[in-house]
């Protein structure tokens, strides 16, 4: 992991709700609103905006556990902007908070913790886990 990330340090995304988006399931709507699925994932993105800029060559980086509350519907067309705040770094080990806003608005608070690790044990972890499926 190269040098400089410290805690304090945010990165945002900005996204506009499509009714892809929805809150669905095997392609049947629930809510014409925004789903958690997809706060998650752009809470994820907007995490790993913080350590992509000091991921080296043989590295990656890997969620580890995040957690979500979702606050207020947020239908199509509104924007919203994911704002991730590095909170806690202790080696390779990255916690960042999140805030999912549309205006002043909060749709959603989290937490995302990631790792960054070598490829080579990421390609070992994940041919393990395929051996032990078989």
């Amino acid at each position: 992991m190269k040098p400089g990330m410290k805690v304090g340090q945010e990165a945002a995304i900005d996204v506009v709700v499509t009714p892809e988006m929805y809150a669905q399931f095997e392609g049947n709507v629930v809510h014409p609103a925004y789903s958690t699925v997809t706060m998650v994932y752009h809470m994820e993105w907007a995490a790993r905006q913080i350590i992509l800029p000091y991921i080296e060559e043989h590295e990656e980086g890997i969620g580890a556990d995040v957690k979500v509350r979702h606050l207020s519907p947020t239908p199509a067309g509104e924007h919203l902007t994911v704002k991730a705040t590095l909170t806690e770094l202790v080696k390779n080990k990255i916690v960042c908070e999140l805030e999912v806003k549309h205006g002043d608005t909060f749709a959603g608070k989290g937490e995302v913790t990631q790792f960054i690790l070598p490829k080579k044990d990421l390609r070992e972890k994940i041919e393990q886990a395929r051996t032990k499926s078989v």
